[in-house]
């Protein structure tokens, strides 16, 4: 993988974190009042002219063992959603990568849907290079996002079960 470049000045800096923290804390509520009417676009970065689809992923701590709930940018294939665990390119992969692994079967909220039952997996490297260029299309930080980082940026599709 290629030397990452620099990441723009601040955005690893803690407050970012809170404020991503609590963005979510609020989105999540919204999200779930409005059943998706609210929330379920992201107009943020590459997003701001091009809003990206949002679902709500649950998730249960793979320590703790408590629920959490996650908003996350997604791609619709075929009856299958894919995920990035990008964390803004930030050097360690978010919490809820973590819990996925641990406890793969969840359920995910889309706009007009109360409930989906899934199962995620990591996409293989095969796989994940297929759906990149995809993901990109979708959202084009991501691909700022995987420069400014040394790690693979995981991809996760969550099947219907």
């Amino acid at each position: 993988m290629p030397d990452a470049k620099e990441r723009p000045p601040g955005l690893d800096k803690p407050i970012v974190g809170k404020l991503i923290k609590y963005g979510a804390r609020l989105h999540v509520p919204v999200y779930r009042l409005t059943n998706g009417r609210i929330g379920s676009k992201w107009r943020i970065g590459a997003g701001w002219k091009k809003p990206v689809p949002t679902l709500l992923l649950d998730h249960v701590g793979r320590k703790s063992g408590k629920q959490f709930t996650t908003p996350l940018l997604y791609l619709a294939d075929g009856p299958r959603l894919v995920i990035v665990a990008s964390q803004g390119g930030l050097p360690k992969n978010p919490q809820w990568f973590h819990n996925l692994v641990a406890h793969p079967e969840t359920v995910v909220a889309l706009r007009g849907e109360r409930r989906r039952e899934v199962r995620a997996r990591v996409a293989d490297p095969a796989e994940r290079a297929a759906l990149w260029p995809r993901l990109v299309d979708l959202y084009a930080d991501f691909d700022n996002y995987q420069a400014w980082t040394d790690r693979e940026i995981p991809v996760v599709v969550l099947e219907p079960r």
